[in-house]
């Protein structure tokens, strides 16, 4: 699926690629810009730290209480081709929720790691069509183009020695004042 929080179209202009450079290549940037962004945002999601599979019935155990209700569609990803797709809960506590599957061998509670992730229905923003979210990952997209470009990712250290260091965490902090009125709480830690 195509980057919508800063399209091809937008990073080929912001940089003047011109045809230069492939499709795929450009495309990989600004999704991985987006992928960035996004793990920063507030979604309807919690991750799966456990799931099991008896007669028919899934447990699924997030790291934090998920706030997911019975009757509600849900999809989960990461955590084994036995779990991963979409459901309607059937039954919820504070930490965990069930669904009915069709088919499956049982499979005694296991740990997934990494975590996988359950995402319900989101009603909140559109996050694609938000300003300052697009000139945030428009700035990401830019920063990891010109890190792929130059050599050592054109960092350079205080004593004007070539440094691997541009993409950490200060990739984020230079955006973090676009992004402030949209962070998950859980993408403050770390």
């Amino acid at each position: 699926m195509a980057a919508t929080f800063c399209t091809e179209a937008e990073l080929r202009a912001n940089l003047t690629l011109g045809s230069l450079y492939s499709s795929p290549t450009v495309e990989e940037v600004c999704q991985a810009g987006e992928n960035i962004i996004k793990s920063y945002l507030w979604f309807n999601k919690a991750y799966i730290v456990a799931t099991a599979l008896k007669t028919l019935n899934v447990t699924i155990t997030t790291a934090t209480p998920h706030g997911f209700n019975v009757a509600q569609s849900v999809v989960i990803t990461d955590s084994g081709s036995a779990f991963n797709g979409t459901y309607t809960i059937t039954a919820v506590t504070e930490f965990t929720f069930n669904y009915t599957v069709a088919s499956g061998a049982d499979e005694l509670e296991h740990v997934v790691r990494p975590y996988g992730v359950v995402t319900g229905a989101f009603h909140g923003t559109v996050y694609s069509s938000v300003p300052e979210i697009r000139l945030a990952t428009l700035m990401v997209c830019t920063e990891i183009w010109q890190a792929r470009q130059a050599a050592n990712g054109g960092a350079l250290d205080p004593s004007f020695q070539p440094s691997p260091f541009k993409m950490g965490s200060t990739l984020i902090a230079k955006v973090r004042g676009l992004i402030a009125n949209h962070l998950a709480p859980n993408g403050l830690i770390g």
